[in-house]
């Protein structure tokens, strides 16, 4: 039987040093969302038989004011939703900040963004919610 791979330590490595840089880079984004001292959370849970219900959160450290945008946007050939929610809030460390709301048809697939400016600085958090999927 041949061996395809002769030095297979080398190739470990090799593979190593080219997937270890973007296992860090994906750790990272997740890193800003999950453990900052702003983080965005877009909740989606069943409403009855046949409503999807979205929230758009925020969850702080301590005291904030900042500003969000919120669009969800129907994925595919059916429907056509384009729902955008903006303005101003302020957060507590005590629960977090619901920044917005929607109910859809669960029937659907859609893609939500929730985009939190804090400070001059940006957190973002993207779901791909519906289409069987919570």
């Amino acid at each position: 039987m041949h061996r395809i791979v002769n030095h297979p330590r080398r190739v470990m490595t090799a593979l190593a040093l080219v997937l270890a840089p973007a296992a860090t880079l994906a750790a990272m984004g997740a890193a800003d969302q999950a453990t900052g001292p702003v983080r965005c959370e877009i909740r989606a849970a069943p409403q009855g038989s046949s409503m999807l219900a979205l929230e758009a959160l925020v969850h702080a450290d301590g005291s904030v004011s900042g500003s969000y945008s919120f669009h969800v946007e129907s994925v595919g050939t059916a429907g056509g939703t384009n729902i955008e929610q903006a303005g101003a809030f302020d957060a507590s460390p005590s629960r977090p900040a619901v920044l917005g709301a929607v109910a859809l048809s669960a029937k659907g697939a859609y893609d939500a963004t929730l985009e939190v400016t804090v400070g001059g600085e940006h957190v973002r958090c993207t779901e791909r919610v519906g289409g069987g999927r919570i």
